[in-house]
């Protein structure tokens, strides 16, 4: 059979505020309970734990701990001159009846390869612009729109759990002022009863020390008679 679980909940519209002094008493106890779990469960935790191992990196993470070390700035990982305006290799003279040489044939080709990647880049950012041109307006009114929404629903939210939050107050202060005086009654009853049972402890304890003390005399008393 399940067990209910308890919820304990405090009543600030019966209780009193504390003293300081309870205050700081509480405190106290509070902070000495906290080193004292703290210490011992830093030491069992330690003495449970295991060895830290080595850690082991890639190669790609070394080199970046290695560089981040050092302290050398980070190398770009894009190579933005395929962005830049290309400059073709000068061309043969003509009177050199020669082909053109390797080198400057890949000159070349590398220049022309930049140059198709950076007109692709130039078309695709003029496209992108001419449709911001044409149709950047209304979808940042739409954004807008929309974010206002969700900013009127967040809003509507928010003063729905505030609105919650008053009216439970309230109920929890009407059911709290309701049963105040019963709720005093019964701990003046209670303080009354825990005194009584105190009060009936001891003199059940002074009546058994008065009846040591009586057996005690009358064993004394007849042990003369008894030699």
């Amino acid at each position: 059979m399940a067990v209910a679980p308890a919820y304990h909940e405090s009543l600030p519209y019966i209780d009193p505020e504390p003293s300081p002094e309870a205050l700081s008493a509480a405190r106290a106890l509070i902070a000495s309970e906290q080193s004292t779990s703290s210490s011992s469960s830093s030491s069992s935790s330690s003495a449970a734990l295991p060895p830290l191992k080595e850690p082991s990196f890639s190669p790609a993470i070394s080199a970046q701990l290695s560089r981040i070390q050092s302290s050398q700035p980070p190398q770009p990982p894009l190579d933005l001159s395929r962005y830049e305006a290309q400059e073709l290799p000068p061309p043969p003279s003509s009177d050199s009846s020669s082909p053109p040489s390797e080198a400057t044939a890949q000159a070349t080709r590398r220049a022309l390869q930049n140059a198709f990647v950076s007109s692709s880049y130039l078309s695709s950012r003029a496209q992108n612009l001419a449709l911001l041109d044409a149709h950047g307006r209304n979808a940042w009114l739409l954004s807008n729109y929309h974010l206002e929404a969700e900013l009127r629903s967040l809003e509507r939210d928010l003063a729905a759990a505030k609105r919650d939050i008053d009216l439970v107050n309230a109920a929890r202060a009407a059911r709290q002022t309701d049963v105040k005086a019963e709720m005093q009654t019964l701990e003046h009853n209670w303080r009354e009863g825990v005194g009584r049972v105190l009060e009936t402890e001891i003199a059940v304890q002074e009546l058994r020390e008065q009846i040591r003390h009586e057996l005690r005399t009358r064993a004394a008393a007849a042990e003369p008679s008894q030699s």
